[in-house]
């Protein structure tokens, strides 16, 4: 059920930008259609629930923590 609930989470979102490690994976979900196994790679995490931090700002849905990132999302 947790993937089913993270896919609904990408629904209305345009953009998904995702750091796992010190690796960010961004999605431009207007252009790419990522398959729904791709997406519930980076939106979940081991335990099989979302990954946190997860917030979403207008259309673009932050997942993970990166410093640069969320100056970049929240300026």
């Amino acid at each position: 059920m947790e993937g089913k609930a993270a896919l609904s989470a990408v629904k209305d979102v345009d953009e998904i930008i995702a750091a796992k490690g010190k690796k960010i994976v961004r999605y431009d979900l207007k252009k790419d259609k990522p398959s729904d196994d791709d997406l519930l790679a980076i939106l979940l995490g081991p335990s099989g629930n979302l990954r946190a931090p997860t917030f979403r700002v207008g259309k673009t849905l932050v997942v993970g923590f990166d410093e640069a990132t969320y100056k970049d999302v929240l300026e």
